[in-house]
């Protein structure tokens, strides 16, 4: 596995050494020991969520109070996303910016996002599979969320899918956006 820093300082995209052959393929798709020893971040699975969804929705933009978080290894075993992480810290020197790479089923790339930074994902096909590792379970009262369609982050999601909607759940489309849930102290700190 292989390791890139996105610019969002705590989040990284792995991409695994696949072996081909006239069977299909084998890669591996998660590894606690490469991460704790390629990044010294000790990422113990205490939940794991999936969702199947259709092509065009948006799930996001999530995050959980922190301490304790929720850091998250996100990886997309049919079909394809885009996943972006957005730097909602308050005082990081990247604070409402994103960065995003397409996970697939094909390129079998996955990614990690430590706990505090918003989480986001554009499906591109229909039925598309995401498995969530996640380093806490569940907390219906410390998870959060802001709308993923805030014009101040500007994530151009019409740009990777060309159909004038998405689908959004209510929650996420009647979310905060990112200026209001810091006025109402919501965001975690850097």
């Amino acid at each position: 596995m292989s390791f890139t820093p996105l610019s969002i300082q705590g989040s990284w995209v792995f991409t695994p050494q696949k072996f081909d052959d006239e069977r299909g393929s084998f890669h591996e798709v998660f590894k606690l020991s490469a991460i704790s020893e390629t990044l010294g971040f000790d990422f113990q699975v205490k939940q794991v969520n999936q969702s199947v969804s259709k092509a065009g929705v948006i799930r996001g933009i999530h995050w959980a109070d922190v301490p304790p978080g929720q850091a998250k290894y996100v990886f997309c075993p049919r079909g394809s996303i885009w996943d972006i992480v957005v730097d909602i810290r308050v005082g990081s020197p990247t604070f409402g910016k994103w960065d995003a790479d397409v996970i697939s089923e094909k390129n079998g790339k996955a990614v990690l996002i430590k706990e505090g930074l918003g989480h986001v994902f554009l499906t591109l096909e229909e039925n598309t599979v995401v498995n969530y590792l996640c380093s806490e379970p569940y907390n219906q009262g410390a998870e959060h969320e802001i709308n993923p369609l805030d014009e101040k982050i500007g994530i151009p999601f019409a740009d990777k899918w060309s159909a004038s909607e998405f689908l959004t759940s209510p929650k996420d489309t009647n979310a905060f956006s990112l200026a209001e849930a810091s006025v109402k102290g919501l965001l975690p700190k850097y």
